[in-house]
């Protein structure tokens, strides 16, 4: 199981917002870098990094942050504000290993289909529910397309790794939603990163036990609860080496 630590981006520093909502943020790290070193330090290989301004605005606007970080060696999965090839191609001139199409991957799926032909698995697609339904525009809004139904259609089209979040648990330390996972999991053959309401070292033990019945599970990110400590990321590695 691979740990991504979390390092969401706004006007240029490391923050978490609550339920991915603009008017509840905290800042964690002035700068980006400094966050990706320190969870560098524990022994991460990945970083999942989400430019928020990019995902409001629909222009990525942090893109030098993430550049900084890119350079240092560790490997970087990077959405918000991807939706041309335009910024895609940016996104891996910038040393971004993968990159993450959200809304653009809901309102324009066969989008994903022409990046999937062009990058093939270097391209993921970041799938946020909420009751079920897609949200997009930096969680803002809520289309009416079924996450699953989202999920199976991409993974048909070849995306290899889809990030699935529940927004009803992202940011509220009270556990993962499980059984969500579990679902999209059985539901296509993409390789899932599960996100959302990681809260404590037993939730890591809780999600990893998917693993054992589902062989597309890659691994979690994990964000409030290792800025907060209330997960040690050291000992949360011990536990689940890095590869």
């Amino acid at each position: 199981m691979i740990i991504y630590p979390a390092i969401d981006i706004k006007n240029g520093r490391a923050v978490r917002l609550l339920q991915g909502k603009a008017d509840q943020e905290t800042v964690y790290f002035d700068s980006p870098l400094d966050a990706a070193k320190v969870w560098m330090d524990a022994g991460t290989k990945w970083m999942h990094m989400v430019d928020l301004d990019g995902a409001f605005e629909g222009v990525s606007a942090n893109l030098a942050r993430v550049e900084e970080v890119a350079s240092q060696g560790v490997k970087v999965q990077f959405g918000g504000g991807l939706r041309n090839k335009k910024a895609v191609r940016a996104a891996f001139d910038a040393g971004v290993s993968r990159a993450i199409i959200g809304t653009k991957a809901c309102s324009d799926p066969e989008f994903v289909q022409e990046l999937v032909e062009e990058f093939g698995d270097k391209i993921a697609v970041g799938i946020d529910a909420k009751n079920g339904l897609v949200a997009v525009k930096g969680w803002v809004d809520t289309s009416d397309v079924t996450a699953l139904d989202l999920a199976k259609q991409v993974s048909d089209f070849g995306v290899r790794t889809i990030i699935y979040t529940d927004i009803s648990t992202d940011g509220m330390m009270t556990g993962p939603n499980v059984e969500a996972q579990e679902k999209m999991l059985n539901h296509c053959s993409a390789n899932i990163i599960a996100s959302g309401g990681v809260s404590r070292i037993e939730d890591l033990a809780i999600v990893a036990d998917l693993e054992k019945r589902c062989p597309n599970f890659d691994g979690v990110i994990t964000g409030k609860a290792i800025y907060e400590g209330v997960i040690d990321l050291n000992v949360a590695l011990e536990h689940y080496p890095q590869i």
